[in-house]
């Protein structure tokens, strides 16, 4: 693991930022310049509220209930019952990695210091992290349109002393949780509630760690097609350069690539190399294409939401004006639409790559298309099942997938009152991305233990390359000696392949 530098907000956040945060403690702190940024806003906000200005949300009620003007002495009971009422969530709670991505995405927005905020808001979210004190947030209840508003408000809760934080293994009434971690809750001001919940954090953070994820799938899927193309005899014609330069899409190109590099020099691939057979089925000629094709939707979704993670996602936002003076804007940024959509981009891509490693498996599997495999994989096929049900699981899971794939963005419901017209429904979109994620990995991981068991079954080594990922998968899934549940190998295997570890073996740079 490389050395945990400190994350610093304000400034520019990496999507490997969030991971290294939300699942490996790295230090988090305010950049100085964000810090008087922040002052400055805020002394803005604060002088046009001395000025008696019409500020939706910080003077006026949410909503359909905009319109209502809020006096001077109810501005800090507005922001505490605005976090109490949109606390409506429900179902399983968030996981504490995806909390962690919350706390530092939101704190980063905020130091990003156009939401009018004090700077010892964005420090306490900090100060959360660094005690890793995190708050209980139920993951569904958010559509993803003027933020993630439930979702976070039960976030937000936490920061003034009330609703259940999780602190040293325990969920215990925040203001405990806090007193435990020797903080102090705090008292908000102006703005500061609605501040703490509009964006698109929730989805964002979902999206962001799904997509570090996908990044190493990415990469092991290429890897486990060639050393699938090499357990099956296939050919590496189909990955001539020539192919490629002549539909030259930056991820086909990548792929083929990687699969000349990874089979070049196998002893197993020189074995056959007259054997008359022209051309393999589309599983693994057309890996380049396929996989190709998931590349190229990884570098679109990956960007689209590094920018997200670098956005002001809040309403109204305090900005600049040539002349040295601030505006106080209302707009729209807190719309989930510019995350929703790429996700479902991803979801449907990551799908691609579980229905063709299926396919790859099934190949292994039949006696028809496995040339000169066993029937499942097994040293006496009857007596033994072999990989049989692995493969059913394999293509259980597929299956899952495809029905998860239907984007969430397609759909809209208008929602208070119907000022909230059209809704993104990002946190749905995000749950299902990281469910195909999570699908995909055991899907790869049973072509990666069927492919390790055929390499063994042919008796003749691949490249180094490919026995050095042969070498990683026995790490976690040893080699086949009689029926035996496989459950835990795959489990074990689908988060070693999620860690990068089949990519290390192999020798091949991260895909982010």
């Amino acid at each position: 693991m490389q050395p945990l530098a400190p994350v610093v907000i304000g400034r520019t956040l990496e999507l490997a930022d969030v991971h290294w945060v939300a699942r490996h403690h790295a230090p988090t702190q305010l950049a100085p310049a964000a810090r008087d940024e922040l002052r400055r806003t805020r002394h803005h906000l604060e002088a046009a509220l001395t000025r008696d200005e019409i500020i939706y949300g910080v003077n006026t009620g949410f909503g359909a209930l905009s319109e209502t003007r809020i006096a001077a002495e109810e501005l800090g009971a507005l922001q505490r019952n605005l976090l109490r009422s949109h606390a409506v969530g429900v179902g399983p709670a968030l996981s504490g990695e995806i909390v962690r991505a919350l706390l530092l995405l939101r704190a980063h927005t905020l130091a990003l210091g156009a939401s009018g905020v004090s700077p010892e808001l964005a420090e306490f979210l900090l100060a959360l992290l660094s005690r890793d004190v995190r708050p209980v947030v139920p993951s569904q209840g958010s559509v993803g349109a003027s933020g993630d508003l439930a979702p976070l408000a039960h976030l937000a809760l936490v920061v003034i002393g009330e609703g259940d934080a999780w602190f040293e293994g325990q969920v215990l009434p925040a203001r405990e949780a806090l007193a435990r971690a020797g903080l102090q809750a705090l008292t908000l001001g102006p703005k500061e509630g609605l501040s703490l919940i509009n964006g698109t954090q929730v989805m964002t953070a979902i999206g962001a760690l799904a997509v570090v994820d996908a990044a190493e799938l990415m990469a092991a899927a290429d890897i486990l097609g060639a050393l699938s193309l090499d357990a099956l005899l296939g050919t590496l014609a189909a990955s001539d350069p020539r192919i490629h330069a002549g539909k030259p899409h930056a991820g086909q190109r990548r792929s083929a690539e990687i699969l000349r590099l990874l089979v070049a020099d196998s002893p197993l691939n020189d074995s056959h190399r007259d054997c008359g057979q022209v051309q393999d089925a589309y599983s693994l000629r057309c890996i380049p294409q396929v996989h190709g094709a998931v590349r190229g939707a990884l570098a679109y979704v990956a960007a689209a939401l590094r920018i997200e993670v670098n956005s002001f996602t809040d309403n109204p936002l305090v900005l600049a004006r040539d002349d040295g003076g601030f505006d106080v804007v209302s707009g729209g940024n807190f719309h989930g639409a510019t995350v929703a959509v790429p996700i479902d981009h991803m979801t449907a891509a990551l799908t691609t790559l579980a229905t063709i490693s299926e396919r790859r498996i099934d190949r292994m599997m039949n006696p028809a298309s496995s040339r000169g495999l066993a029937a499942f994989l097994a040293d006496h096929p009857g007596l033994e099942s072999g990989y049989m049900m692995a493969h059913v699981t394999a293509s259980a899971l597929a299956s899952e997938c495809k029905t998860l794939s239907f984007p969430a963005s397609v759909d809209t419901i208008p929602t208070s009152a119907g000022k909230e017209d059209h809704v993104s429904m990002g946190p749905i979109a995000a749950r299902k991305l990281r469910a195909v994620v999570d699908n995909l990995a055991c899907v790869l991981a049973i072509e990666a233990i069927s492919a390790a068991r055929a390499i063994d079954l042919r008796g003749i080594p691949s490249s180094p390359r490919l026995m050095r990922v042969h070498a990683a998968i026995r790490a976690h899934a040893g080699p086949f000696t009689g029926d035996r549940s496989m459950s835990a190998d795959i489990e074990r295997l689908a988060a070693a392949i999620a860690a990068g570890e089949l990519r290390s073996a192999a020798q091949l740079p991260s895909e982010l």
